[in-house]
C-alpha cells in the first residue's frame, strides 16, 4: 500500500494521524525498500511502514546512477561489498527477469592505458579470482576485438557485469513488499523508549515501531542523532557529473579505467544503457549540498557540518590533489575530455552533452578515512546503515536481508 503525505492521503486519513507498526524503515531508495521487501519474506505478517520525504521512491542515489550491475570485483575479499555485490549480481538479473525489468549481462572492460596502472590491472585479477569472479586477461590487440575504438596496454573482461533499470527495481521492491509507504514527509523528531520508538514527519504524521531502520541515505548521520546515537561519522557528499556520448556507436558496452585503491571512486568510464546511449562518468567533486546536484545548489546548513567535522580537514589535508583534478575537471569540460581521451582517444568536446548529475553519500570518520565497506551499525531497538554507496544498488537484495535479519532479531527479542 502507498500512501501520498503532504498534499495526499496520510496513513490514519489525511495529512498527520498516526501509526503503529513492527518495523519502521526511514528511506524509500533501494536499500530502504529491499529492507521492507525482505521482512515481508523472511517474517510474513510483520507490519512494515516505510517514511520517504520525497513523493515517490528513488530519487537521490538509486535513481541518480550509471545502472550497472558490478561484479564485485573491486572489492577486498571477506569485505560485505565483496560478499554482497557478487551474490546480489546474480540475485539482481534473477529478480529483474521474472518481474520483467529491463536488464542484459554485458560484460566490462577494465583498462590499463600506462604502464604504472598494470601491477594494480593484476592485482584485481586476483582479487576478482579470490571473490570467485570469472576473468580474462587481454592484450591491446584483443581489447580492440571487444572496443575496437577503446585503446590500451592491456585489460581485463569480467564477463558478469551488467547494466539495469534501478528505478523500476525499486518501484517492484516497493509494490511486493506489501509495506505501507508513505511519501511527502521529512522526519523531524524521533523518541526513543524502552518499548517503542516513535517518530514524527513534517506532515504531522506520528509512527510507532518496535524497531527503526534507518537507511535514509545522504541523511543517515542525521536520522542516527535524531535517534539519540552517535553514528561515529559524517556523511561528506560527493557529487558525480555525466555527461551523454552524442556518438554512442563508439562504444560497446562498459569500459572502465583501472581504479586508485586509496579511493573509493571507480573514475570516469563509459557505460552503454538500458536505452543504447552512453554515459560517460561520474568524476567526485564535493558537494555544497547533501543534494546538491550543481555547484549553484548551496545549503548552508550542509556546508557547517562539513566544515565543523574534524574528519573533513583531515581528508582534506589527506587528498586534496586527487580532489584538486576533481574539481578541475568539472569546470573544465575540455581537462574531463582528456580524461575520458585517455581510454577513447576519438572522443572530443562537442561529442559530450551534459546530463543529470548523481550525489555520493560517502561516510567519512573522526580520523579522516573514507569508509570503504557497508556500514551497518546497531543500538537499542535500532538499525543505522550509516553507508551505502556503490555497489549498494548491485547488492541491495542480499543487504536488505541482512538489514532484516538484524531487526527481526531486536524484533524478537524485545
Amino acid at each position: 500500500m502507498q500512501y501520498a503525505g503532504v498534499g495526499g492521503v496520510g496513513v490514519g486519513g489525511g495529512v498527520g494521524g498516526s501509526v503503529d507498526c513492527d518495523v519502521l524503515v526511514i528511506g524509500g531508495g533501494i536499500v530502504g525498500l529491499s529492507t521492507a521487501h525482505a521482512l515481508s519474506r523472511l517474517a510474513p505478517g510483520t507490519r512494515v511502514v516505510v517514511l520517504e520525504k520525497e513523493d515517490g521512491p528513488a530519487r537521490h542515489q538509486t535513481g541518480r546512477n550509471s545502472g550497472v550491475i558490478h561484479s564485485g570485483i573491486y572489492y577486498r575479499p571477506g569485505s560485505l561489498k565483496a560478499r554482497f555485490a557478487v551474490r546480489g549480481a546474480a540475485e539482481m538479473v534473477k529478480f529483474c527477469a521474472e518481474h520483467g525489468i529491463p536488464y542484459e549481462v554485458t560484460g566490462k572492460l577494465i583498462v590499463a592505458t600506462e604502464r604504472e596502472e598494470l601491477p594494480r590491472l593484476h592485482a584485481l585479477v586476483q582479487r576478482g579470482r579470490e571473490n570467485g569472479i570469472p576473468v580474462r586477461e587481454l592484450g591491446p590487440a584483443q581489447i580492440s576485438e571487444y572496443e575496437p575504438q577503446v585503446r590500451g596496454l592491456a585489460a581485463i573482461h569480467v564477463g558478469s557485469t551488467g547494466i539495469a533499470d534501478y528505478g523500476r527495481v525499486t518501484a517492484q521492491l516497493a509494490e511486493s513488499s506489501g509495506a505501507e509507504i508513505v511519501y511527502g514527509g521529512a522526519v523531524d523528531l524521533i523518541s526513543r523508549r524502552a518499548s517503542a520508538v516513535g517518530v514524527r514527519t513534517t506532515s504531522g504524521l506520528v509512527v510507532r515501531a518496535r524497531v527503526l531502520v534507518n537507511c535514509a541515505g545522504l541523511q543517515c548521520d542525521r536520522i542516527a542523532r535524531l535517534a539519540g546515537d552517535d553514528p561515529g561519522m559524517r556523511i561528506i557528499p560527493f557529487r558525480g557529473e555525466y555527461y551523454d556520448l552524442a556518438r554512442p556507436e563508439l562504444v560497446r558496452g562498459l569500459v572502465y579505467p583501472v581504479p586508485d585503491p586509496a579511493f573509493p571512486f571507480l573514475g570516469v568510464h563509459l557505460t552503454r544503457g538500458i536505452g543504447g546511449g552512453v554515459h560517460v562518468g561520474p568524476n567526485a567533486v564535493p558537494a555544497l549540498a547533501r543534494e546538491g546536484y550543481g555547484w549553484s545548489v548551496i545549503r548552508p546548513r550542509d556546508v557547517a557540518t562539513e566544515l565543523v567535522w574534524p574528519g573533513s580537514w583531515r581528508m582534506a589535508a589527506r587528498h586534496w590533489r586527487y580532489g584538486a583534478g576533481e574539481i578541475h575537471r568539472s569546470l573544465s569540460k575540455r581537462a574531463f575530455t582528456q580524461a575520458v581521451r585517455r581510454l577513447l582517444p576519438a572522443v572530443t568536446p562537442a561529442d559530450l552533452c551534459p546530463a543529470d548529475a548523481g550525489v555520493r553519500a560517502q561516510a567519512v570518520l573522526r580520523d579522516g578515512t573514507l569508509v570503504d565497506d557497508f556500514l551497518i551499525r546497531e543500538a537499542p531497538r535500532t538499525v543505522h546503515v550509516l553507508n551505502a554507496p556503490s555497489p549498494a544498488a548491485t547488492a541491495s537484495l542480499p543487504i536488505g536481508r541482512e538489514i532484516a535479519t538484524r531487526a527481526l532479531t531486536t524484533l524478537r527479542s524485545s
